[in-house]
């Protein structure tokens, strides 16, 4: 049996259902394939929204900030909403209301758990590195305990949350069907470029594997 998350009022789609997923496998490749996301916290009794990227080991997700970060301080022990998506394309549709975009997205609830050992933390960060850019990790200047006080890293188990996702072309209105307009789909994707090197480099310093082979 597929490992399925249980559906909550706070994760169950209210429309478009035949969107929703809450199996494991469709929620783990969605993270695996889009690092950056959002994490929203209240502080304050206000909400508050910050841009970051994350990862996922098993079924947990860490995201990670400067210790100095107000949101990250006042999220430790307390309900935050972990959120990606991908845009795969717009849909043009014969009415405006009928205009879509073709994605995939992972929305999740949990409390946010700070990594308070330092070897613990370090071996988070690591993994981080190296899931982005095998075997990274082990050539770099080893992090100095300063590195590791500046950085915060949290987590939440990954337990309550939902993957919503739209394929296709558009949905008209069966009379708008003979409308002489154009409708279809525009498909968007991200691409990696060609590596840019840092002006310092040492000469003889050679383009690593991960970076010539590096994709998303």
């Amino acid at each position: 049996m597929t490992d399925m998350l249980t559906i909550t009022e706070r994760s169950r789609l209210r429309r478009s259902h035949q969107r929703g997923h809450f199996d494991r496998e469709t929620i783990n490749t969605i993270l695996d394939a889009q690092p950056m996301c959002t994490v929203g916290y209240v502080i304050d009794g206000k909400p508050v929204v910050t841009p970051t990227l994350q990862w996922r080991e098993g079924n947990h997700v860490y995201w990670h900030g400067s210790s100095a970060s107000r949101a990250l301080r006042h999220s430790r022990d307390t309900d935050v909403c972990l959120s990606v998506a991908i845009l795969d394309g717009f849909v043009l549709a014969r009415s405006g209301m009928h205009h879509s975009v073709n994605s995939r997205s992972v929305t999740l609830f949990g409390t946010a758990v700070k990594v308070e050992d330092p070897e613990e933390k370090l071996r988070k960060l690591a993994r981080f590195v190296d899931g982005l850019f095998p075997g990274r990790y082990e050539d770099l200047r080893p992090d100095h305990a300063q590195d590791l006080k500046a950085t915060t890293v949290l987590g939440m188990q990954i337990s309550e949350g939902s993957a919503k996702i739209r394929t296709g072309g558009p949905s008209d209105e069966e009379p708008d069907y003979a409308l002489p307009i154009w409708a279809g789909v525009i498909p968007v994707r991200t691409e990696v470029g060609t590596p840019i090197p840092d002006d310092r480099n040492l000469p003889e310093v050679a383009v690593p594997e991960h970076v010539q082979n590096f994709k998303l």
